[in-house]
């Protein structure tokens, strides 16, 4: 017997009424992976012969009703090859603060083409903004791995031209924003060609459907990834004490690992203050342990009584991370009022919360042409931007390229705290190095 891989967790993105929910329907109910009950309720809902599979994820009311997708709705299913966690996000740009939400955990990506909204008479083929913009936005995340999914080419007499055009008009979609892994499947999502099995209507198509491409992807935890004790790094969520009383002598720090390697005598320092000691125990889930590592949620004691709070963090001793004031990163702007760059926002980073300001908006991505616009004075909703960040205090941050916890962000506004913007840094700096 086959012993199953990792958990995928992948995501459905593009534009508004690609497909998206009804596509994961059809996975959901080809793959057999819905109880009877569902499948009785799927068949009450549905009119005509037609099965209304989308409304197995449009969960809220207010999406039955209005037919779009608003919040994320994940769905947990297996098969036995392998299992899975899908997020349904938005395809509309109001929502897209969800999508990014679905997209920040995600290993892999489908991205839906509705081959009926291209104009084909285009040279070359225009894709639509909010597919651009998703992809765009996959690529900031980091997100592995990307399935273009070109639906409803049961419309379109299941043309091998057209599904090669749009072939064409994403491949070069992603070579202009660096994406690497990325596959492309023709579909129809509401018939089940290329879902599940390979379809009849589309002989000329020689690749895996989609199921099967999905079985088969690396996810995070199958990739080896080197963890190592000098890239140790464990904000801190809590501190324990015993009864909760400050004279009882047990004091313990607590939080998720989210890199590295953390062993009973290890020299740490904590940060910002930089403080150095070292580990006196560690203790986990199931107790006491003498090692634990990236993932590992624990609880940490140290030799010697150190001043460490909430928003801390701790590292190997030598470790390379320095606090800084100063970012640089990409922004990705989610609130419905634009970017006030004269006024102070909470940058939450990790366990920590300090105030910042925008110093400066380096460029926005144009979504039409994927050029750079230099001369912008705010970001306005579901723009993305690569700007410079000043903070009121330090944080102990690292490039997101290399670490996500590590190295993501969100803005808050403090006057209704909202979240109005998600952040992905893109290099930490000195003060020397500072120009505006």
């Amino acid at each position: 017997m086959t012993t199953p891989v990792s958990v995928l967790r992948f995501i459905t993105a593009g534009s508004v009424d690609d497909g998206k929910s009804t596509l994961i329907g059809r996975l959901l109910y080809d793959s057999q992976a819905l109880l009877a009950d569902q499948v009785a309720q799927l068949n009450k809902r549905s009119a005509g012969g037609t099965l209304d599979l989308a409304s197995l994820t449009d969960g809220l009311e207010a999406e039955r009703e209005q037919g779009i997708t608003i919040d994320v709705a994940y769905r947990y299913f297996s098969t036995p090859k392998r299992k899975f966690i899908i997020a349904d996000t938005p395809g509309h740009e109001q929502y897209t603060r969800n999508m990014v939400t679905g997209a920040s955990t995600a290993d892999a990506a489908i991205v839906l083409v509705d081959a009926t909204r291209l104009d084909f008479e285009q040279s070359p083929l225009q894709l639509l903004s909010q597919t651009k913009r998703h992809s765009t936005l996959l690529k900031q995340i980091g997100c592995r791995h990307i399935i273009v999914a070109v639906n409803k080419l049961d419309l379109l007499d299941y043309s091998q031209e057209k599904f090669k055009q749009i072939v064409t008009a994403y491949r070069q979609l992603a070579d202009t924003i660096g994406l690497k892994d990325v596959y492309y499947v023709p579909i129809s999502a509401l018939n089940g060609d290329n879902i599940v099995n390979s379809s009849e209507h589309m002989p000329w198509f020689e690749g895996a459907p989609l199921l099967t491409l999905l079985e088969g992807l690396p996810a995070a935890a199958d990739e080896q990834i080197s963890d190592t004790p000098e890239e140790a790094y464990l904000p801190v969520q809590r501190v324990a004490r015993q009864d909760g009383s400050a004279a009882d002598d047990f004091r313990g720090y607590q939080g998720r690992i989210e890199a590295g390697v953390f062993s009973v005598g290890q020299a740490v320092r904590v940060e910002p203050s930089a403080r150095t000691s070292t580990i006196s125990a560690i203790y986990g889930v199931q107790g006491e342990v003498a090692r634990a590592s990236r993932g590992d949620v624990v609880t940490i004691t140290l030799t010697d009584d150190v001043d460490i709070s909430r928003g801390d963090v701790l590292v190997a001793s030598d470790s390379i991370v320095v606090p800084t004031k100063f970012l640089s990163a990409t922004l990705s702007w989610l609130d419905e009022r634009p970017l006030n760059t004269a006024r102070k926002y909470w940058l939450k980073h990790g366990t920590q919360t300090v105030y910042a300001k925008v110093k400066a908006i380096d460029y926005v991505w144009d979504m039409q042409t994927l050029g750079q616009t230099t001369e912008a004075n705010d970001l306005k909703m579901n723009d993305i931007g690569h700007v410079r960040l000043s903070l009121m205090k330090p944080i102990a941050a690292l490039e997101y390229a290399n670490n996500r916890a590590a190295g993501a962000f969100i803005l808050i506004d403090d006057a209704t705290n909202h979240t109005v913007a998600a952040g992905m840094i893109v290099a930490t700096q000195d003060q020397d190095d500072w120009a505006i």
